[in-house]
């Protein structure tokens, strides 16, 4: 662990962190308990230095899918997805109260759709819940309400949503787990791809992003999504970090200033 947090410019004080579905399961697609433990380890040490952090958290599809597998009766798309989220979304939050808890923090479930972001009452009402957690130094994890968003008004995927809680709380920085170690001028099994670790908002990078297809209950954000994700959320004044969620320590490293993922900036 490391003793000191600082920034090149000024100091860190807002955090948003969002892990992916891929970071926290196996090749079976289960969830992996010592990824989490991981992450939440970070989380709690950001904490004692009085850095406050919102969770993004994939994965209550898959922990829903754990539970039926194959006893749905729908073949309907839509519909499995509510159900898997509906039954894994409190069985993700039992893993993080857990966790949490044996650090003696408090953590608590923040569910929303797109329409909790649109200028007006709504968005008030979910800076009021933000804010009034943070002051009370509770770890806010947030996902998609999925069981209850319509398809029109739904995320792109959770790093969208991990975005606009930045915004949302004023974050100095977004750190976008996934897989991969960033985003490579290649694919990332390709010998020839160079990792990029630092890019410019208006830098074109586009023809670099390799397309993946992914099953039910894996993410649906691939690394198109997450280019201009960072992009916008740099382009807001908020550093954005994208890198590897299996990397020991990779949270604390980046807040650290080490070099490490792709780091966005304007």
């Amino acid at each position: 662990m490391h003793n000191t947090i600082e920034k090149e410019s000024k100091p860190i004080k807002r955090v948003v962190i969002k892990v992916g579905t891929h970071v926290i399961t196996n090749k079976d697609n289960r969830i992996v308990e010592k990824v989490l433990q991981k992450l939440v380890d970070q989380i709690a040490y950001l904490h004692e230095q009085d850095i406050m952090t919102v969770l993004v958290s994939s994965g209550s599809v898959i922990a829903g899918k754990e539970v039926m597998r194959h006893q749905l009766k729908t073949d309907d798309k839509i519909i499995r997805r509510q159900v898997f989220s509906a039954i894994g979304q409190p069985r993700m939050m039992r893993h993080y109260y857990t966790l949490f808890r044996s650090y003696g923090i408090r953590c608590a479930q923040v569910l929303a759709t797109k329409r909790d972001f649109d200028a007006g009452p709504h968005r008030e009402n979910m800076i009021n819940c933000y804010e009034g957690l943070l002051q009370e130094g509770v770890v806010p994890i947030a996902n998609e309400d999925d069981a209850v968003s319509l398809s029109m008004s739904t995320f792109t995927d959770n790093d969208e949503l991990a975005s606009l809680v930045a915004e949302l709380i004023k974050a100095d920085m977004l750190i976008l787990l996934t897989d991969a170690d960033g985003f490579f001028s290649g694919h990332p099994e390709d010998p020839e791809s160079e990792l990029l670790s630092h890019i410019s908002a208006d830098e074109p990078v586009e023809q670099f992003v390799q397309e993946s297809t992914k099953g039910e209950a894996q993410g649906r954000g691939g690394m198109k999504s997450k280019l201009n994700i960072a992009k916008k959320t740099a382009n807001l004044g908020i550093t954005t970090y994208i890198a590897n969620g299996k990397r020991p320590n990779v949270v604390l490293d980046i807040v650290n200033g080490v070099d490490v993922g792709t780091k966005f900036t304007v």
